[in-house]
């Protein structure tokens, strides 16, 4: 059976071949293209099997149509909810995407973005693990003016596009919080590589709004739990426990499990015994009992808007610089409220 072809489409509908290709290109909105036509053309590629031939397209554009996504660790809830809401939203323009996680290592990072770009990706998004002192790939891709979005985390006094979540003023809210249920003693676990800007602008924010408050910051209740032992928790516990802390947050939810987890161990009763909260808001904070209270990221716009902004770029490679803070939303549950 012959394939269907731009101008059989065409034919079908007594319309020009190049208005089927930007149809089927999504470009119909940019020249003007009724929906209904567009709904037409559409309707009549399903109906004649219309399958593009995307390494022809490939070659006669210079465009393969592809998204690169590196991200620390598809494994997360997180992330994996971020790398979902990019693709949802890059098929909408027509892109399809291809991810690895980095492991938070720096090394396997430059890999994939090498990688992704030998296999020809359009553009990159990237939750990156690097610093201003080893960004020398990311300096590259700026330099030979390839389009790249950092989300997550951005390289402070580095001039790259980024959409992240306002994290400082995130966790002084979420520190805030606890204050105003009466805590004193306050522990807060975190992650290295402390230097990831998701991770020291949470740590800053935790600062500050105890300072605001008159309480002077205790190095030994901010405890560090490596990437790669995010559940080996009960050695910081003991810790924490002899400062009679009475309440703990944690940077990230993968912490929040272990915390948790160490908790019912114990026999300790949160909040009764000790209050909790933690960075993300995925669905099983929803489950547990009592449940967590939480800051929930706007991931659906983070995401949303990284394509908007890598788009722009790879339509205009002398585009502007964006760089963008969500607001953050506290979602107060029974965890961390005073009994």
């Amino acid at each position: 059976m012959k394939k269907a072809s731009l101008s059989d489409i065409a034919e079908a509908l007594h319309v020009s071949k190049s208005l089927v290709s930007l149809v089927l290109n999504n470009k119909g909105d940019d020249h003007g293209i009724s929906k209904s036509t567009q709904k037409k053309v559409r309707e009549m590629a399903v109906s004649l099997n219309y399958t593009p031939n995307s390494m022809a397209r490939s070659l006669r554009t210079g465009k393969t149509n592809t998204v690169g996504l590196v991200i620390a660790d598809i494994g997360n809830p997180f992330f994996a909810r971020l790398a979902r809401s990019i693709e949802d939203y890059a098929m909408t323009k027509g892109y399809h995407l291809i991810f690895s996680s980095s492991d938070e290592n720096p090394a396997l990072e430059g890999q994939l973005i090498d990688m992704m770009r030998n296999r020809q990706a359009d553009g990159l998004i990237i939750s990156s693990t690097l610093v201003k002192e080893n960004c020398q790939v990311l300096e590259d891709l700026q330099q030979s003016k390839f389009p790249f979005v950092l989300i997550d985390r951005y390289i402070p006094e580095k001039d790259f596009s980024f959409v992240v979540s306002n994290n400082r003023t995130g966790s002084e809210v979420l520190t805030q919080h606890i204050i105003d249920q009466g805590k004193k003693k306050i522990a807060l676990f975190t992650l290295t590589p402390s230097h990831l800007t998701s991770i020291s602008d949470r740590v800053d924010g935790y600062k500050n709004a105890l300072l605001k408050n008159g309480m002077i910051p205790d190095e030994n209740l901010i405890v560090e739990i490596p990437f790669e032992k995010v559940e080996d928790v009960e050695e910081a516990f003991d810790k924490i426990l002899k400062e009679g802390v009475d309440a703990v947050l944690t940077i990230n939810n993968s912490l929040a499990h272990a915390c948790l987890k160490e908790c019912g161990k114990r026999g300790i009763e949160v909040p009764k015994d000790l209050a909790f909260a933690s960075f993300d808001d995925v669905n099983w904070f929803e489950l547990t009992q009592p449940n967590i209270t939480g800051v929930k990221q706007p991931i659906e716009e983070m995401g949303k808007r990284a394509v908007e902004m890598l788009i722009d770029k790879m339509d205009n490679a002398d585009g502007e610089v964006h760089q963008e803070q969500l607001t953050m939303e506290l979602i107060t549950r029974g965890s961390s409220l005073a009994t």
